[in-house]
């Protein structure tokens, strides 16, 4: 367990500069949008109040009040997420490939830990996930105080206030990263830890057998996929419905338990049999 600690906090380290990146971009950026599209809402209010003489009521009965629904709906705001799930999309690649390169190739240090090598697997898997809920949480924090920005700005006549919890439940981009509950919040990131394993095992196929490993980790991937999804085409296809949706809910879950220790087992063996430098 130690020695897991110590590789996560080294993996961690690796990628600090890139989630300190991350997070000044969403905060720079959704923050100016907050302000930017106050502004133009307020400019426009008065745009219409002064120079075309409409009345405060039916400037509202036209445009409507301003929402923090409105500001986190707008490119302002979703801009930054996808690029930090895309900034995490990358490291993920990122995370094996980058220690092959160079002249003295650091996984070659790496494997010779005296640790089990699978915990150089659960390390970068780990981080993966430490990135991944850092920039949500730090998403969650910055929430209330966008809010508040807004709230400062545009005047209550002109304002429709919404909690924190009601934005996010308004907008279905963001309940997949911010789900409503914890059982869903289980099920949202247990996937993406599914499908990060499932990547891991293909690359390392690819590290183990180069241009065979790709196609073996295609292969791989195609068949964990079809390994998921197979309960649902049987439902559909063979058994007309026989199962309950909870009960195939169930099912679901035994086979994505199943693809991930099968990943994870698979991760150990190459790591310890098969990768080389």
């Amino acid at each position: 367990m130690k020695n897991y600690l110590k590789l996560v906090n080294f993996e961690f380290n690796r990628v600090v500069k890139l989630f300190t990146i991350l997070l000044g971009i969403t905060l720079v950026v959704q923050m100016a949008g907050v302000i930017v599209q106050s502004r133009e809402y307020l400019g426009r209010a008065n745009e219409k109040m002064n120079e075309d003489l409409m009345s405060k009521a039916q400037f509202l009965t036209d445009y409507g009040q301003i929402s923090f629904a409105h500001i986190v709906r707008s490119v302002w705001f979703l801009g930054p997420i996808a690029l930090c799930a895309a900034g995490v999309a990358f490291y993920i690649f990122l995370v094996w490939y980058r220690d092959w390169v160079g002249k003295n190739t650091f996984i070659y240090r790496l494997l010779m830990l005296p640790t089990t090598r699978l915990n150089i697997f659960f390390a970068k898997i780990s981080n993966i996930l430490i990135m991944t809920l850092g920039l949500v949480a730090f998403q969650l924090i910055l929430l209330p105080f966008e809010a508040l920005v807004l709230k400062w700005m545009v005047p209550d006549d002109f304002r429709n206030d919404m909690g924190v919890k009601e934005t996010i439940t308004s907008i279905p981009e963001l309940t997949i990263i911010i789900p409503n509950s914890f059982v869903e919040f289980v099920l949202y990131y247990g996937a993406g830890l599914l499908a990060v394993a499932i990547l891991f095992t293909a690359i390392l196929m690819e590290r183990s057998f180069k241009w065979k490993g790709i196609i073996a980790g295609v292969l791989y991937s195609a068949m964990a996929i079809l390994v998921l999804i197979s309960p649902v085409l049987l439902q559909e296809l063979v058994l007309n419905g026989f199962f309950y949706p909870m009960e195939l809910f169930v099912i679901e879950i035994v086979m994505g338990i199943i693809v991930l220790a099968v990943s994870i087992w698979m991760s150990g063996f190459l790591l310890k049999k098969k990768v080389t430098v």
